[in-house]
C-alpha cells in the first residue's frame, strides 16, 4: 500500500510500540489519507531521511493520500499562477514559431490555429485541477480509477518517458540562448545552470514550487512585453496571407497538433498542484482559476511566436531575423529583434528568458518523480526527493550529448510521446462521464486496494487501439499514416493522430468497459 514502511512504529503514552496501522487506524482504514507524521516514525533509512528531509521543510509526502486538515493552501491565485509562470516561457514562444518555420502557415491562420487548438487542449488540464480538492490525490494515482492497479504501470511509463523527455528538450533550448549571448559559455555549462537551478526549486516540493511560480512569470511577461514593443516599433511585421486548398488543410492539422499537444501536456501533472486545496472548493472556481492561469498564457506567448516569425520572410528570406534563426533557432530569431536596438539589456532579455526553463520544468520534474513512486512498492521505499535528483540526473545525461547531435530526433521522438496524452484522456474521460458518471462514482480510500480497482483489462486494450489510430493518422517526416495522407496534400498530408487516438480509445473503452465490469463486478 501506498504508506510508509510497516516496520515503522511510534510510542504510545505508555511507552508501548504501535504499527503505523494502528496509530493511523482512524485515518488510513476509513479514508486512506496518510497523516505527514507518519513518514517519519521507526529507524529505518526511510524514516532517517524523512526526519531530515523535515528538518529542513522539504515535503515528506509522496502519493499518499493527502487528510483534510492538511489541505492549507487557501489561495486561488495559487492555482492560476502555477500554469501562468510553466506557460510564460520562451518553449510556449518556440510553439508559435513553428507555424511558420515547419508549417509554412500565415498570419491570421497560425493565429486562428494557436486560439482553437488551444481552447480544446487545455480544458483536461482544468478539468482534472479539479480532482485534486475533491479526493486528495496526485493524478497517477488519480489513474489507477480508470486503468486499474497493474494497467496504470503502462501509463506510468508513458508518462515517465514524457517528462524526461520534454525536460531535456526544454533545457536544451535555454543552453542554446545563454550560448547565444556568451558563446564562452558552452552548452553542457548552460545545461548545468539551468537543472541546477530546477532542482533547488523541486526538490522542496510543492510549497516552494507554487511560491517560486507565484513570482517568477512577472520578469519573463516584462521581457515578451519588450519584444512585442521593440518589434511591433521596427515595423518589421510581415501579414503573411492565408493558405488555400488541400496543402492548408494539412499544415493547419499538422500545426494544430503541435499546439494542441503543448497544451495539454500538463493533463498527467494537473492534480499534483492542487491537492493541498481543501475538499470544499467549488470545482467550477477551480477550473476556471486554472483555465484563467494557462490559456491567456499560452495565446500571448504563442500569438508572439508566431508575429515575430512573419520577419523572417523579408526580402525573400535575405535578412537578420531568417539569418539568426540559421544559425541559433529562436534564440537567434530573439536576438535579431533585441540586440541591434536595446543592445546590452537585450541580452540581459534573453538570459532571463533562458532561465525561464525553469518554472516550465519545474512541473516535469516535480511530477515525474511522484510518478516514479508509482512504478512498484519498491520505489516507495525511496523518499520523493531523493526520486528528484535522479530524475534530474538523468535528464541532465540525456540533454548534454543532446546538445549537439541528438536534438531532432529527440524532439521527433517527443512528439511521438505526446500523443498518448490524447488517447489517455479519451479512456479517462469515457470512465468519469459514461461509467460513473461523476465524481459521485469514486470511493477515493480505495486508490490503494487493488482488489477494489477496475482490473483495467478494458482501459489497455483500448490503449492498443488508440495506438492504432494514432499511427494510422500521424504525419512525421519519418512516417505518414495512411488517414494522414488523406488529410492533406500528398505525401506529408495532415496530422490528426491525436483526433483518431482519443476517439478509438474512447469508443472501444465505451464497448469493452460494460462487459469487463460485468464479468469482474468492479
Amino acid at each position: 500500500m501506498d504508506r510508509p514502511a510497516m516496520n515503522d512504529v511510534e510510542k504510545n503514552s505508555d511507552g508501548n510500540n504501535l504499527t503505523y496501522l494502528e496509530t493511523g487506524k482512524a485515518t488510513y482504514e476509513e479514508t486512506g489519507a496518510v497523516p505527514v507524521s507518519s513518514f517519519e516514525y521507526g529507524d529505518s533509512v526511510y524514516a532517517k531521511l524523512q526526519r531530515l528531509a523535515g528538518r529542513f521543510n522539504v515535503e515528506q509526502r509522496g502519493i499518499e493520500r493527502v487528510p483534510e486538515d492538511e489541505r492549507t493552501d487557501n489561495s486561488y491565485f495559487n492555482i492560476g499562477s502555477m500554469w501562468l509562470a510553466a506557460n510564460m516561457v520562451i518553449p510556449s514562444f518556440t510553439i508559435g514559431v513553428l507555424g511558420k518555420a515547419l508549417f509554412s502557415i500565415g498570419f491570421v491562420d497560425g493565429i486562428l490555429v494557436i486560439l482553437f487548438f488551444n481552447l480544446l487542449s487545455t480544458l483536461t488540464v482544468c478539468f482534472f485541477s479539479t480532482f485534486g480538492p475533491a479526493f486528495g490525490l496526485r493524478q497517477m494515482v488519480l489513474s489507477r480509477f480508470w486503468f486499474g492497479w497493474w494497467g496504470v504501470k503502462i501509463v506510468v511509463l508513458f508518462n515517465i518517458l514524457a517528462s524526461i523527455g520534454w525536460a531535456s528538450a526544454n533545457i536544451i533550448v535555454g543552453a542554446q540562448l545563454i550560448n547565444a549571448v556568451n558563446p564562452n559559455v558552452p552548452g553542457f555549462a548552460g545545461i548545468l545552470i539551468i537543472a541546477a537551478c530546477t532542482l533547488l526549486i523541486t526538490f522542496f516540493g510543492y510549497k516552494v514550487i507554487h511560491l517560486y511560480e507565484f513570482y517568477s512569470w512577472i520578469p519573463n511577461f516584462i521581457v515578451f512585453l519588450v519584444i512585442l514593443g521593440v518589434f511591433a516599433h521596427s515595423g518589421d511585421f510581415v501579414n503573411l496571407p492565408l493558405g488555400t486548398g488541400t496543402s492548408e488543410l494539412g499544415a493547419v492539422l499538422s500545426f494544430g497538433s503541435t499546439v494542441y499537444g503543448f497544451g495539454t501536456g500538463y493533463t498527467p501533472f494537473a492534480a499534483d498542484y492542487t491537492v493541498y486545496q481543501p475538499a470544499n472548493r467549488p470545482r467550477r472556481k477551480v477550473f476556471l482559476a486554472t483555465w484563467l492561469g494557462i490559456l491567456p498564457t499560452v495565446l500571448f506567448t504563442e500569438m508572439l511566436g508566431c508575429a515575430v516569425m512573419t520577419a523572417t520572410s523579408l526580402n525573400g528570406g535575405n535578412n537578420p531575423y531568417q539569418q539568426g534563426y540559421n544559425e541559433s533557432g529562436v534564440g537567434g530569431l530573439i536576438g535579431a529583434v533585441l540586440f541591434p536596438r536595446v543592445g546590452g539589456f537585450g541580452k540581459f532579455c534573453v538570459v532571463l528568458l533562458a532561465l525561464s526553463i525553469v518554472a516550465n520544468n519545474c512541473p516535469n520534474i516535480y511530477s515525474v518523480s511522484l510518478t516514479l513512486l508509482m512504478l512498484g512498492r519498491w520505489t516507495r521505499h525511496v523518499p520523493r526527493f531523493i526520486w528528484t535528483v535522479i530524475a534530474s540526473a538523468v535528464y541532465i545525461a540525456i540533454a548534454i550529448p543532446g546538445y549537439s547531435n541528438f536534438e531532432a530526433v529527440l524532439e521527433n521522438f517527443m512528439n511521438f510521446i505526446a500523443y498518448w496524452l490524447a488517447i489517455y484522456e479519451g479512456i479517462a474521460l469515457a470512465d468519469h462521464f459514461v461509467f460513473r458518471r461523476g465524481f459521485s462514482g469514486y470511493r477515493p480510500e480505495d486508490y490503494d486496494k487493488p482488489e477494489k480497482l477496475p482490473p483495467g483489462i478494458a482501459s489497455l486494450i483500448s490503449f492498443c487501439f488508440g495506438i492504432a489510430g494514432m499511427i494510422t493518422g500521424m504525419s512525421q517526416s519519418w512516417w505518414v499514416g495512411p488517414i494522414a495522407r488523406h488529410a492533406g496534400k500528398p505525401p506529408s498530408g495532415g496530422d490528426v493522430g491525436f483526433e483518431l487516438g482519443f476517439a478509438f480509445a474512447a469508443v472501444v473503452y465505451c464497448i469493452l468497459r460494460p462487459i469487463e465490469m460485468r464479468f469482474f463486478k468492479r
